[in-house]
């Protein structure tokens, strides 16, 4: 074993030493929420800045998990992550698989791919035909429109380029269809594959809110992400708090625990992928 060097080792000391400090800037804020979500209101009121509170208390949560506003948005982002990140996975793979054979027109179709990719309609067009196909105030209207990412279609293609064809032409030569071939070799090989873009789908579809805004006028189909906008950003009160209730919190814990509950769950999915994460994010990166 090669010994390092002192310069070596000081640029490694460095490096984590930076990547310990970025995440620190990125973990304190998190904190920072996390912390007022769970004080008191005297805490809060006497501390411009708290990093722990005096007292715990979880009034901010009672609150918003006793709101049937908040608890429909939550169910509302549970649903659309679920159904559009398998249909996601179900549509790219199968396209993908396609794209990686040979048949008459898959150079004209890879070059659409391409030109999707490319260049987008814009959000007025893309609006006219969510309208026209009436999925306007409708949940498909938070998944069709994405449902398939070009750059992930073109990656799980050549992913798929990259597993050798003998085990494809020998399963063919015992007299498997393509569908099979497809459900019983290719998805198997593929598992780094569908945890690394079900992770990028599932990421994209929970933290999802411009969709919610253009295509969905009734509140009560709301996702999580949007009712957050209108609580945070625009401050509408009403969104989530409602005047006749005396005893609730300050609408800024409110906001705080909010916040936290609608990022949390994204961030447990990570550890449950991350044996096939560390494989799949190489997808393509070497022509078999």
């Amino acid at each position: 074993m090669q010994q390092r060097t002192w310069a070596e080792r000081v640029g490694e000391s460095i490096n984590l030493l930076m990547l310990i400090f970025i995440a620190f800037l990125m973990f304190f804020p998190f904190w920072h929420i996390f912390a007022v979500s769970f004080s008191s209101y005297d805490h809060f009121l006497q501390s411009e800045f708290i990093l722990w509170p005096k007292t715990w208390v979880a009034d901010a949560y009672d609150y918003i998990f006793s709101h049937s506003r908040f608890m429909r948005s939550i169910w509302v982002t549970i649903g659309v992550t679920v159904l559009g990140t398998l249909m996601s996975l179900l549509f790219t793979a199968t396209m993908a698989y396609a794209l990686s054979r040979h048949f008459p027109g898959h150079k004209a179709v890879m070059a659409l791919v391409l030109f999707s990719f490319l260049f987008s309609a814009g959000m007025i067009p893309t609006y006219l035909v969510v309208r026209e196909t009436m999925l306007i105030n409708t949940i498909w209207a938070l998944i069709i429109p994405g449902l398939i990412s070009s750059w992930n279609l073109i990656v799980f293609r050549q992913f798929f380029r990259s597993i050798p064809e003998a085990l494809q032409e020998a399963a063919l030569i015992d007299g498997a269809h393509d569908l099979t071939v497809f459900r019983k070799i290719i998805i198997p090989l593929s598992k780094p594959a569908l945890a690394t873009f079900g992770l990028f789908y599932a990421v994209g579809y929970w933290n999802a809110y411009f969709n919610g805004i253009l295509y969905l006028n009734k509140s009560s189909l709301w996702p999580i992400q949007v009712l957050l906008r209108q609580i945070v950003i625009v401050e509408d009160k009403a969104a989530l708090i409602n005047d006749q209730v005396l005893s609730r919190p300050p609408a800024e814990m409110i906001q705080m625990a909010a916040i936290l509950v609608a990022t949390v769950p994204i961030l447990f999915v990570y550890p449950f992928l991350q044996k096939h994460f560390a494989k799949g994010v190489m997808l393509g990166s070497v022509k078999g």
